[in-house]
């Protein structure tokens, strides 16, 4: 059972990192913004995304406007791994 003042670490990939600096300057700060401040307060990170469906099952997905963030919830270390961002049109692929 989670505590409701959990704090959820934010980690993200070199390449997550990569295309977040690709991205402009306000969609990436919105981007960060929606990590920090609606997934990792929440006691259960889950409510804010969606999993993704397929071969990519274990993985869930976040939308910030047209933006997707892909991310690997690891409930052992209390961390969000983000994976991937990218245009709703591209990220899937």
């Amino acid at each position: 059972m989670w505590s409701a003042s959990l704090a959820w670490r934010i980690e993200v990939s070199e390449l997550a990192r990569k295309q977040l600096a690709e991205l402009d300057k306000v969609v990436a700060k919105r981007i960060v913004l929606f990590l920090h401040e609606r997934v990792a307060p929440n006691a259960q990170p889950r409510q804010s995304g969606k999993p993704l469906k397929g071969e990519l099952k274990e993985f869930w997905r976040y939308r910030v406007g047209d933006w997707r963030v892909l991310c690997e919830i690891k409930d052992e270390q209390v961390t969000v791994l983000v994976l991937h961002i990218g245009h709703r049109r591209d990220v899937y692929r």
